[in-house]
C-alpha cells in the first residue's frame, strides 16, 4: 500500500471512530432526554407509543452504524474514502430517528405539556411585567384594553344620541 492510500485509510478510520464515538453520545443523550420527556406521561398507551417510536429510532441508528461500518470496510478494500457520504448516512439517519419520534402520540403529549408549562410560565411573566409597569405609574396592556372598550362605549353612545338628533330635527322640519 502507498502512503497516500495508508493515511487515507488511517483517516477514515479516525472519521469513522469519531463519528461512531458521537452518534453513541447522541443516541445516549436522546435516550435520557426521550424516556425524561415521558416521565411525566404515566398512562400505559404513551408509553407503548413512546418505546415502539424509541425502538424504530433505535433500529435507524444501528442502521447507520452497519452502513458506515460497510463504508469503512468497503475504504480498507478500494483505499477511496468518501466523508460526504458518510456525513450523509448519520444526517438521513438523524433525520428518520426524529420522525420517528415525533409522530408517536407520546411525544404529542410531552409536547402539549411543555406547551401548557411554557403558557403558565409566560403569563406570570407577563403579570409580573404589568405590576412593574403598574408601581411606575405607567398603563398597563389591561388599563389600555379597558380604555379602548370604553372609547368604543363612548362613540357607540355618541352615535345613539346623533341619530336621535338627526330624527328630533326632520320632525321639527
Amino acid at each position: 500500500m502507498t502512503g497516500d492510500a495508508g493515511d487515507q485509510m488511517e483517516e477514515a478510520a479516525e472519521i469513522a471512530t469519531e463519528a461512531f464515538e458521537r452518534n453513541a453520545e447522541l443516541g445516549a443523550a436522546m435516550t435520557e432526554a426521550w424516556f425524561d420527556a415521558f416521565d411525566s406521561q404515566a398512562d400505559e398507551e404513551n408509553y407503548e407509543d413512546a418505546f415502539e417510536g424509541y425502538t424504530k429510532a433505535a433500529e435507524t441508528w444501528m442502521e447507520a452504524y452497519n452502513d458506515v461500518a460497510e463504508g469503512t470496510a468497503n475504504t480498507i478494500e478500494s483505499g477511496e474514502f468518501e466523508a460526504e457520504e458518510v456525513r450523509d448516512i448519520w444526517l438521513n439517519a438523524a433525520n428518520q430517528a426524529l420522525k420517528d419520534v415525533m409522530t408517536t402520540s407520546a411525544f404529542a403529549a410531552a409536547t402539549g405539556d411543555t406547551m401548557k408549562q411554557a403558557m403558565e410560565m409566560k403569563k406570570q411573566m407577563d403579570d409580573a411585567a404589568d405590576d412593574a409597569i403598574a408601581e411606575m405609574g405607567f398603563a398597563t396592556s389591561a388599563d389600555v384594553t379597558e380604555v379602548g372598550e370604553r372609547l368604543v362605549e363612548v362613540e357607540r353612545r355618541i352615535h345613539e344620541v346623533e341619530s336621535k338628533i338627526d330624527r328630533l330635527i326632520e320632525e321639527v322640519e
